[in-house]
């Protein structure tokens, strides 16, 4: 919902309940990545855009959980959601790993002047797989992999979806050196907008990760680009950085924000935090 909307609905409501369209806002990447095993340091697919190539392993799972805030402001009015984009993951086989990711829960807070509106919904979810079908062999060859997100109907209220969409992605992670690497991603979406129209977009994303020697810290600089952000719209850039820190082999934590450069789905400017745990399984 625009923000000129928001604020008619503000004036003759005093209720909001703005939709949230599925845009590559959600975060859902991490530095680039090599095929996990139980020697590896956990490596998420979060906190940048880009999402890795690599699988889990198999036999492990892992929770990737953030509090993100978004903030946009235009003509006087001001609309900041809080969420917890989420993603779990299970490792099939070392080259296949099943996802559910969501937003969890959202809550939107409106002001126009003296008029203020709020409400909390809970969020659409995804259902998808990761497969790795190339490791990575230092600067001579990438990791590669495709991931694929099915979105059915579902959400509450302002954010609720009603048809179902879905995305595919291709991934790779280029270890350039062994301090630097290069995660893009290249893929088309099929996304219900606003008022309930499907269209069809393509993605672009770039991650680009440096490390401390120990590789514990880990900071990052991402751009992400929809080529349409909704039916007759044109195209949404988003920029952001941030850093992970892995204190132990198995727990991440990560830090990050940025702002939409160019659209009117992206958050003009959003902070983040983050916790990942990788357990493995009996």
């Amino acid at each position: 919902m625009s923000l000129h909307r928001a604020a008619l609905v503000l004036a003759l409501t005093f209720a909001a309940t703005p939709a949230i369209a599925q845009t590559t806002t959600a975060p859902a990447s991490a530095p680039a990545q090599q095929a996990q095993t139980s020697s590896d340091a956990i490596n998420p697919d979060r906190p940048g855009i880009a999402d890795g190539s690599a699988v889990i392993g198999r036999g492990w799972f892992q929770l990737e959980a953030g509090l993100q805030q978004d903030r946009r402001s235009d003509g006087g009015v001001k609309e900041r959601t809080t969420s917890i984009p989420s993603l779990f993951r299970i490792g099939v086989t070392n080259r296949f790993e099943l996802r559910v990711e969501s937003n969890t829960f959202t809550h939107s807070s409106v002001t126009a002047g003296s008029l203020s509106a709020s409400s909390s919904d809970f969020a659409p979810i995804s259902i998808g797989a990761k497969l790795q079908f190339q490791d990575s062999d230092g600067p001579s060859q990438p990791s590669l992999g495709v991931i694929g997100r099915l979105f059915p109907a579902s959400g509450t209220s302002g954010v609720k979806t009603t048809k179902a969409t879905g995305d595919l992605r291709f991934a790779a992670d280029w270890d350039v050196t062994p301090m630097l690497s290069v995660n893009p991603n290249v893929g088309v979406g099929r996304y219900e907008g606003d008022n309930g129209e499907t269209f069809t977009t393509a993605l672009f994303a770039l991650t680009l990760s440096t490390f401390n020697a120990a590789k514990t810290i880990n900071p990052f600089v991402d751009i992400s680009i929809q080529t349409v952000e909704g039916p007759g719209a044109g195209s949404a850039i988003i920029v952001d950085g941030g850093v992970a820190y892995v204190p132990t082999p198995n727990v991440q934590i990560d830090l990050s924000g940025g702002k939409g450069v160019r659209g009117d789905s992206p958050a003009q400017w959003f902070v983040a935090v983050g916790l990942s745990v990788r357990v493995r399984g009996r």
